[in-house]
This record gives structure tokens, C-alpha cells and sequence, in this order.
């Protein structure tokens, strides 16, 4: 891991919009799915997984989700249930209600809030499988009061057949009773535009490989969609007081996710520094995807000394990591300095992987430098809102004449007498 002071640093990230060949086979999927429904929905899932399905065996059933706890430790089962009521109670306290302002004049200003009608969550089946990020879409749109969750899945997990037990279960123990093994693009363009089988939704959220999330880019307007999400980032701000070997762990742990996760150090102490990377490469060796995270590690991992922590804090600030821990003598003293981070965890013990997977605040949250103005997944990526506006009389007899100025001055002829005529009759 290389150890760089902060004006010999750069991070480069771009966006992954895909190759050209890539964006021709995504838009001819959509294009099949749009046109054919279910038989192209099949036949694009036997291409692509490899996979034989009817329009019948689409949908996992009941009976599937039941025995799907045969295959998982009572100890999952339990740990899942205590990460779902953590993640509940924690987007609970982010509900928001319909507010209206009466006016003295009698006019009504306000906002009605209401949840999305049918919401569809992708979970990928690639390299690993999510049961965390079941939780993290799901219990949010719950909350908001999303009545219809409806889930997709590739047929096959991690190239293994079948479903994931642990998705299956983590599915149930979050109350989706709608799911289809269906992945790729053509899940996407399914939950999109509908078929005979999987009715259309208002709106897709999930990760996804490169085709995954070029489908998604391709049926936005068509449908809402979270984010096009890039590879995983943690950024850790440390002082001399921190435990390199609990830095070097943390920092491995995101980039085990992918080959272009992002892990970086930024520290004051160029003793602490020298200190995280051989720890680093120590643990390395000890890691099952040491392949994975050798690649990330040494593509996108540094460590950053800095002058001062004042310094570490700018550095922070420019890099808006998605993950940010803060492991100084004072952190409560620094996280209010903080303007860029998607999730900012705080003290020796607040692990990165405490709120991947079980304090309660989303793990969904903003990469590739988003954070500047992007946040996690909440409620509010489940709800729509409405303005409401009821004019009185008095209030339209005041302000007329000002509405047809600004009109008029844009001229919309049509505005203003929309307004006069009104004016004209009640005066």
C-alpha cells in the first residue's frame, strides 16, 4: 500500500458508462422485453444464466421461501431478525407527515406526502450474495408505506444453482412475498415496462453489475431509479492515537467487496502510516478474496500523511468518501468539521461493518465522490410529494394584478388573462 504525502495524491474515478457493445446489448434487451414480455423475459435468462425457466416458474413461491430456512443457521435467522428491527426502528424516526398552512385571508398552502404504490428491488446474484442490502431496500420502503415490494434475483447465485437460502430468507424475514428469479438487464427492463408475469413498478433500486446498472440508466423516465452506484470507498482520518491493526482490517474490508473498491488512510502520523500498510499487507495473506482486495489495494488504496489533521479533514472533504471513519483521541471534536462523507463512523469501535450490517442506518449510500451533494437511502427515495394551493378570493383580488406583471413579462398572454378574467368578474 503506498504511502503518499497529500500534494502527491490524487484520486481519479470515473464513471463506468459502459462500452459501446455494452450499451447496444442492454438497449436491444429493453427494446425484447418491451416488445415480447415473457417469452423474451425467457428466453434472455436462458442466454445469459443459462437457465430454463417457463413463465410459470418465474415466481419463487411460498413453499420455496419456507424451506428455504432448512438451508441456514438458526443463528442467521437470528442475527437477521436483529439487523431488520435495528434498520425498522432507525428509518422510523425519519417519517414525515402532510402539513397544511391556513392563511389569515382563508387560503391553504401545504404538501401531501404519500409513498410510492409499487417499488422493485434488484439483488444481485454475481460474485456474492447481499442479504444485507435485502434489508436495506426493503424495511425503508416499508416504513414509508410502499404497499407493493416487489424483489428480483438472478435463478442462480454466485454460479451456483438455485437462489441463495440466505436471500430467500432474508427476503421473507423482511415480508417480500413478491419475487421473481429473474436478473440482468432484462429484470430491469421486466420491472420497467411489465410483461405478462411481472407487473410494472414507479420505481427500481438495487445494485447491479455494468449491465445492471445501464438498463437502469436506460429506462429512467420510464420509471424512477436510487442511483448508478460505482465501486465501494472507506476513508478512514486518523491520529497517532489509533490501532493500526484495527485501520488495517477496515480498510481491507471494503476492498474485498471489488477490484475497484477504493481504501485510504489519512493521517497526520507518518508513523501510523508505515505502520497500516505493512499491517495491511500482513492481513492480506490472510484473506479468503486476497485476490480482490490486492487489486483494489493496489490500484485505489493509499495512504495520505498529511501536515496537520486540519489538513487530513481538507483532504476528507475533497475525497467526499462513501464511508468515512474517524479514529482520533476526539472524534466528536472533528465530525462537525466534516461537509463531505455518505456515512461518517466515529471511534475505535464504530467499524465500517457495524453499519453495513446491523446498527440501523442505511448501507446504501453515495460513491465515487457523490457525497458532495447525494445521501444515503431514507424514506424520502420512497415517497412522492404534492404541493396544495387553494387561493381564497381575497388572496387572488390582492395578489392579482402582481400574477399578471410576471406573466406578462414572460409573455404568456394566456397566464394573465387566466387571472384577469377572474378579476374582472369579482371585482
Amino acid at each position: 500500500m503506498k504511502v503518499v504525502s497529500a500534494r502527491d495524491f490524487e484520486l481519479k474515478r470515473e464513471n463506468d458508462y459502459g462500452t459501446p457493445e455494452q450499451n447496444e446489448v442492454v438497449k436491444a434487451i429493453v427494446r425484447d422485453i418491451r416488445s415480447e414480455g415473457d417469452a423474451a423475459l425467457l428466453r434472455h435468462t436462458e442466454q445469459l444464466d443459462r437457465v430454463r425457466l417457463t413463465a410459470g416458474q418465474l415466481r419463487v413461491t411460498d413453499e420455496e421461501l419456507k424451506a428455504a430456512y432448512d438451508h441456514v443457521e438458526p443463528s442467521f435467522v437470528k442475527a437477521i431478525q436483529a439487523a431488520a428491527d435495528n434498520i425498522r426502528a432507525f428509518h422510523v424516526k425519519q417519517k414525515r407527515n402532510s402539513w397544511m398552512d391556513l392563511q389569515p385571508d382563508g387560503s391553504i398552502l401545504g404538501q401531501i406526502i404519500r409513498p410510492l404504490k409499487r417499488v422493485g428491488v434488484y439483488v444481485p446474484g454475481g460474485k456474492a450474495a447481499y442479504p444485507s442490502s435485502v434489508l436495506m431496500n426493503v424495511i425503508p420502503a416499508q416504513v414509508a408505506g410502499v404497499p407493493e415490494i416487489v424483489m428480483v434475483t438472478p435463478p442462480a447465485t454466485g454460479g451456483k444453482d438455485g437462489i441463495n437460502p440466505y436471500i430467500l430468507v432474508a427476503a421473507a424475514e423482511a415480508g417480500v412475498t413478491e419475487i421473481y428469479r429473474v436478473g440482468g438487464a432484462q429484470a430491469i427492463a421486466a420491472l420497467a415496462y411489465g410483461t405478462e408475469t411481472i407487473s410494472p413498478v414507479d420505481k427500481i433500486c438495487g445494485p447491479g453489475n455494468i449491465y445492471v446498472a445501464l438498463a437502469k440508466r436506460e429506462v429512467y423516465g420510464a420509471v424512477n431509479i436510487d442511483s448508478l452506484a460505482g465501486p465501494s470507498e472507506i476513508a478512514v482520518l486518523a491520529d497517532e492515537h489509533a490501532d493500526a491493526s484495527y485501520i488495517a482490517a477496515d480498510l481491507l474490508s471494503q476492498a474485498e467487496h471489488d477490484e475497484m473498491a477504493s481504501a485510504i488512510l489519512v493521517t497526520p502520523s507518518q508513523k501510523l502510516g508505515e505502520a497500516v500498510a505493512a499491517e495491511v499487507e500482513r492481513q492480506l495473506e490472510l484473506l479468503p478474496r486476497r485476490d480482490i482486495a490486492r487489486a483494489s489495494v493496489d490500484s485505489y488504496g493509499a495512504v495520505i500523511v498529511t501536515e496537520s489533521l486540519r489538513e487530513g479533514i481538507e483532504v476528507i472533504n475533497r475525497l467526499a468518501p462513501e464511508h468515512l471513519e474517524i479514529v482520533t483521541e476526539e472524534p466528536m471534536a472533528i465530525v462537525g468539521q466534516i461537509e463531505n462523507a455518505g456515512a461518517i463512523f466515529l471511534g475505535p469501535y464504530s467499524s465500517e461493518p457495524v453499519g453495513d450490517y446491523f446498527a440501523g442506518p442505511n448501507h446504501i449510500i453515495p460513491t465515487n465522490g457523490t457525497a458532495r451533494f447525494a445521501s444515503p437511502v431514507d424514506l424520502d427515495d420512497f415517497i412522492k410529494k404534492s404541493s396544495l394551493i387553494y387561493y381564497s378570493k381575497e388572496a387572488l383580488l390582492r395578489d392579482g394584478e402582481q400574477i399578471m406583471e410576471l406573466a406578462r413579462r414572460e409573455g404568456l398572454e394566456g397566464h394573465a388573462r387566466a387571472i384577469e378574467i377572474r378579476l374582472e368578474q369579482e371585482r
